[in-house]
C-alpha cells in the first residue's frame, strides 16, 4: 500500500466518530491532516476525538454547505475524505430536510470546490450499506439494485450518484463507499439515533438493561471502527477505485443478539431485554443484511481483521476509561 506521508488531506466531519479514527491513523503515517467539522449539536463532533493529537491537526469548524469555505479547504489536497453527513435513520423519518441538504447539497458543494480549485484530487466519500434498501440475496454485492427505503438512504445514494458524475463528467476521481454498521471508540454516545452497538455499550456500562429488539437474531456484519479506517485508506491509494462503488463491511455476520451477549460477559451484571420495535424503528428495519466484501479484496487487499468479541472489548475499555468525556 501507498504511503500517506507527507501527503495533504482533508476530513471533512473530522471531529465525528470516524473521521477523527481517520485522522489519528493518518497522523501516525506522516500525513498533513486538515479537519473540517460544523459541530453540529447531536452529529457526534467532540473535540475529545482529537485532545491527544491537537496541536498537530489545523482543524476548521467549516460547514461543507459553505461553497467559498469548501473552495477555501480543498485546494492543494492529495486526498478529501468526505465523511461529513445526517446519518439518523430514525431522524430522517420526522424531518428530511437535512439528510437532503448535508448530504446532497453538501456533496455537490465539496465537488464543486474540487472541480474549480483541486481536480487532481482524490475524494473519498461514505456512505452506507442502507441504499440497498431490504436484501433478497446473501451477501449483498455491489452488483445489487439500490431500493432505498428510507429519505437518509435516498439522501445518500443521491450523494453517491453526484460522486460518480463529477467522475465521469469532470474527471474528478471520487470513491463512493457504502459502510455497513460502524462500532467502537470515539462515537457519539449521548443518544440512541445511530450506532446501536455503541449505545449498548453505553448502557451496559451505565448498568442498565439492553433491549433486543423481536428475537434479536437479525443478522448485521459489525465493523470495527479501525477496520473502517484501513479500508478508507486503502481504497485512497488505490486508483483502479475510482469511479467504483465500493462495500466496506464484514462476511462474518453476527446478531444483536449476540453482541449484547457478549457485553453482558465482558460487562457482569448487564441485563438482556426482549422488546417490540418502535414504530419508527420497524418502518426503517430492512431485515438481514451482510456485505459482499470481495471486490474491496480484489481491488486492494484490504479485508477486515478485528473479530466481534475483540472490538467490543476494546471500546468497552475506551468508554470505561474516559466515558466523562461522551456519555
Amino acid at each position: 500500500m501507498a504511503s500517506f506521508a507527507g501527503k495533504n488531506v482533508l476530513v471533512t466531519g473530522g471531529l465525528g466518530f470516524i473521521g477523527s479514527n481517520l485522522a489519528h491513523r493518518l497522523l501516525r503515517e506522516g500525513a498533513r491532516v486538515t479537519l473540517c467539522d460544523a459541530m453540529i449539536e447531536g452529529y457526534g463532533g467532540n473535540f475529545a476525538n482529537v485532545a491527544e493529537i491537537r496541536s498537530d491537526l489545523d482543524v476548521h469548524l467549516s460547514d461543507v454547505r459553505d461553497e467559498s469555505a469548501m473552495a477555501r479547504l480543498v485546494e492543494g489536497r492529495d486526498v478529501v475524505f468526505h465523511l461529513a453527513a445526517q446519518v439518523s435513520h430514525v431522524l430522517s423519518l420526522s424531518n428530511p430536510y437535512p439528510d437532503i441538504d448535508i448530504n446532497i447539497r453538501g456533496t455537490a458543494a465539496v465537488l464543486e470546490a474540487c472541480r474549480k480549485t483541486n481536480p487532481g484530487t482524490v475524494v473519498v466519500r461514505s456512505g452506507t450499506r442502507g441504499q440497498y434498501g431490504p436484501a433478497v440475496n446473501l451477501p449483498v454485492s455491489e452488483e445489487t439494485a439500490a431500493d432505498p427505503r428510507g429519505i437518509y438512504e435516498i439522501s445518500q445514494l443521491s450523494a453517491e450518484m453526484i460522486c460518480r458524475t463529477y467522475t465521469r463528467i469532470h474527471g474528478v476521481r471520487t470513491v463512493p463507499l457504502r459502510l455497513t454498521n460502524v462500532y467502537g471508540p470515539r462515537a457519539q454516545m449521548k443518544h440512541s439515533h445511530f450506532g446501536v452497538v455503541n449505545w449498548f455499550v453505553r448502557l451496559a456500562l451505565e448498568g442498565r438493561p439492553i433491549p433486543v429488539f423481536g428475537t434479536g437474531k437479525i443478522l448485521r456484519d459489525f465493523l470495527y471502527v479501525d477496520d473502517c479506517v484501513e479500508a478508507l485508506v486503502a481504497v485512497a491509494n488505490e486508483p483502479a477505485a475510482v469511479g467504483e462503488i465500493v462495500n466496506v463491511g464484514n462476511d462474518r455476520a453476527s446478531t444483536f443478539l449476540e453482541v449484547a451477549e457478549i457485553l453482558r460477559e465482558i460487562v457482569p451484571g448487564t441485563e438482556i431485554v426482549f422488546t417490540e420495535f418502535t414504530p419508527e424503528r420497524k418502518a426503517q428495519e430492512p431485515g438481514d443484511f451482510v456485505s459482499d466484501i470481495a471486490k474491496i479484496r480484489r481491488l486492494t487487499g484490504w479485508e477486515p481483521h478485528v473479530a466481534l468479541r475483540e472490538g467490543l472489548e476494546r471500546t468497552v475499555a475506551f468508554y470505561r476509561e474516559r466515558k466523562h468525556e461522551y456519555f
